[in-house]
């Protein structure tokens, strides 16, 4: 069970962390229900299980990829423009139902373009990729944590992620009720605009490294 507690306290760690991730599911939470953002989280939580699995699965062949001079500008290049285009989706396209009520918020979006907004936000975000290595090279590997030790400490992480980030859409769809029309609007702007600096901020990075 120790693992299990190791595994809690590194997903409250990713829980606190204000990036792309946290925008995104505030504002869909806000915009759209609980049931639009815990779609988007959905996406989010899948792609943290594919990178868990492949660099659980195939250490040796993820840090080849990551050796490749090239990877950080392609990987962080691909990430930027996705932000960058989310969030100027964001910025330009204003929803009609930001000016319907709380108990009137409906879902304009296809819980499939949810899930992929989750998917693409966090699959092509290199942090992800580096914290997935990271723990497995650190934790994983250096303790040879193997098997069932390794099943709790993953579902440590995975499980509290979940949780936390169903907690957050929860409160962003209560902090609806009490928002006006022009409160939402500076939510999705400052959204629009938070993705759009992480993007910028990622392509800089990866430029200049």
């Amino acid at each position: 069970m120790s693992f299990l507690l190791d595994g809690i306290k590194v997903g409250f760690i990713l829980c606190f962390l204000l990036g792309p991730i946290f925008f995104t599911l505030i504002q869909t939470g806000v915009e759209q229900g609980f049931r639009a953002g815990a779609t988007v989280g959905l996406g989010i939580w899948m792609g943290d299980i594919m990178y868990m699995l492949t660099i659980y699965w195939g250490v040796s062949q993820i840090e080849k990829l990551i050796q490749w001079e090239n990877f950080s500008i392609v990987f962080g290049t691909i990430g930027s423009i996705i932000l960058i285009a989310f969030g100027l989706g964001t910025l330009l396209i204003q929803p009609t139902n930001l000016y319907l009520s709380s108990k009137q918020t409906q879902r304009r979006s296809s819980y499939f373009s949810l899930w992929i907004k989750g998917f693409l936000i966090n699959g092509f975000n290199p942090f992800t990729v580096f914290f997935w290595l990271g723990v497995m090279t650190t934790v994983v590997i250096n303790q040879k944590l193997g098997g069932q030790d390794a099943n709790w400490f993953f579902a440590g992480i995975i499980g509290t992620v979940v949780v936390t980030d169903l907690l957050k859409i929860l409160m962003a769809k209560k902090i609806r009720s009490i928002l006006k029309p022009i409160h939402l609007i500076w939510v999705r702007k400052i959204s629009g605009i938070a993705l759009i600096i992480f993007g910028i901020v990622l392509f800089i990075r990866v430029m200049v490294q």
